[in-house]
């Protein structure tokens, strides 16, 4: 029994130090992200662009209030994916399910089908990264030990793989997009998708048992009562959706409401479910109620963080001087400075926290830090507005620092966050809890969809200094609360 055991176990050297697997799961995480951000670069352009530019035509307040609700229905639809995988199929079918997706999400949006072919691609891509993002995660967080120290340096080398291909992203299927053809953009992100999944077929062998068998599957007498309850759910949706039609209720604008109320709702009812949940022991219970306000500052940070592709890349194409000195700029490039900030900060955050080891803030500490500099980042837009009006075009060094603050944020939250979250999570909702942690990002992307319509030259000032001025107390708040948040912990911290 020992010797199976111990072949099943992933190789724990092999890829700079640590497991081998954490190569594939790497590489194909980049590929993925080549592909998603490589969209996103472009989407919102091709959205609000004319129709004799080849985009849609559509109003830019829609638009904006569209990329937010979809990035919220994508991290949402983890809930699923994350069930999936602890209940049916385990993580490692979900993330190859997952990315045959998206890849299909993609090539809809290749050719020239108008806003027919937009729903359909945002539907492929919203189910197939729920069912990738988290499991890939969570396949991660199985390659370590519990009290393994090199966890925290792991993710954030894995979180590199995630920007190193966002870097990558914008340059290409931006340049080619905006300057060549919408569609050209969207094919390389299928293309991208493409080689992760060959990636990911490859390197399956080092992975020994991590993510092929579910966490938690369900019995003979669950999937009864499970396709049961399934079944009259789908009814319930699909005679609630012909009501709506056909009272003539249903509107982009009710989806986008609906979306941001289940953003709330879905992480609530997770918590409750966990915390009530007779699966769950003392101590565990104890690690989710500690994650609630991590969870509650991370949908705060990442409100900010995801509002780059959608405000602040509003900003960059409408309010923002295109030009370093003679060198002419494309707006869709500057959706490469947050991934590229991290791919050059990322491994200094990896060696420091080794090098720390013990002596490194608790992860608390390490949240209120990056949720501060959240703020600070949008307090900073206040500027140029303040200085030169709402009418001038700045300097672009002004969001490369506003990009630069949050990023630095962003390393002291969320790598740590991914880690944090395979530790605290309860046996029996390991991927699920996974899927808890891109909660906070639908929610806060949830949130953002109802007031990035607010955000306009007009109005830089005190959406700027709202939003940032709220996150900075938060995150004092937060920085009290610490040491009480590390007890309940009960020593993972």
């Amino acid at each position: 029994m020992s010797a199976t055991v111990e072949s099943a176990k992933p190789p724990q050297k092999g890829f700079f130090g640590h497991p081998a697997a954490l190569g594939p799961l790497f590489f194909t995480e980049f590929w993925e992200r080549v592909s998603y951000y490589g969209m996103r670069a472009i989407l919102l352009y091709f959205m609000y662009s004319k129709l004799s530019d080849g985009g849609l035509g559509l109003d830019p307040t829609l638009a904006k209030s569209l990329m937010s609700i979809y990035g919220a229905a994508v991290f949402m639809s983890g809930v699923v994916g994350g069930w999936l995988a602890d209940r049916i199929f385990g993580s490692r079918r979900a993330v190859l399910y997952g990315g045959v997706l998206i890849m299909f999400g993609h090539i809809a949006l290749s050719f020239p089908s108008g806003v027919t072919a937009l729903y359909v691609s945002m539907l492929l891509i919203t189910i197939g990264t729920g069912l990738l993002k988290p499991n890939i995660s969570n396949m991660v967080g199985g390659l370590y030990d519990e009290k393994d120290r090199r966890r925290d340096a792991g993710f954030s080398i894995f979180y590199m793989s995630t920007n190193a291909g966002a870097v990558v992203a914008p340059l290409l299927v931006g340049t080619l997009g905006q300057e060549v053809s919408y569609h050209l953009g969207f094919s390389v992100a299928a293309i991208g998708m493409f080689l992760a999944l060959v990636i990911y077929l490859f390197g399956r062998s080092r992975l020994g048992d991590v993510g092929d068998v579910p966490g938690n599957p369900l019995t003979a007498e669950e999937r009864g009562k499970v396709l049961g309850r399934i079944g009259i759910g789908a009814v319930v949706v699909v005679a609630l959706f012909v009501v709506v039609v056909l009272a003539g209720w249903f509107t982009v604008g009710l989806v986008i409401n609906v979306i941001s109320a289940l953003g709330i709702l879905l992480p609530t009812a997770y918590f409750v479910t966990m915390i009530r949940s007779k699966q769950v022991n003392d101590v565990e219970r104890s690690r989710v109620v500690a994650y609630i306000p991590l969870f509650i500052a991370s949908l705060f940070f990442w409100m900010i963080e995801e509002q780059g592709s959608v405000v602040l890349a509003d900003y960059a194409a409408n309010r923002t001087d295109l030009h370093i000195g003679s060198l002419p700029l494309l707006a869709s490039w500057f959706q490469t400075l947050n991934p590229g900030f991290i791919v050059v900060l990322a491994p200094v955050f990896a060696v420091m926290w080794t090098k720390l080891g013990s002596r490194q803030p608790s992860t608390p500490v390490k949240f209120a830090i990056g949720l501060g500099l959240a703020g600070v980042s949008y307090l900073l837009m206040v500027l140029p507005a303040a200085l030169y009006g709402p009418d001038a075009k700045v300097s672009p060094f002004w969001l490369v620092g506003s990009f630069l603050i949050v990023i630095l944020g962003e390393l002291c939250l969320s790598p740590v966050g991914l880690s944090a979250t395979t530790r605290l999570a309860p046996k029996a909702f390991g991927a699920q809890m996974l899927s808890l942690w891109f909660l906070s990002d639908a929610a806060a992307q949830g949130i953002s969809a109802q007031i990035v319509p607010f955000a306009t030259p007009q109005t830089e000032i005190p959406y700027f200094g709202i939003v940032g001025g709220i996150t900075v107390l938060l995150a004092v708040g937060l920085l009290f609360l610490a040491p009480a948040i590390s007890r309940k912990m009960q020593g993972v911290d």
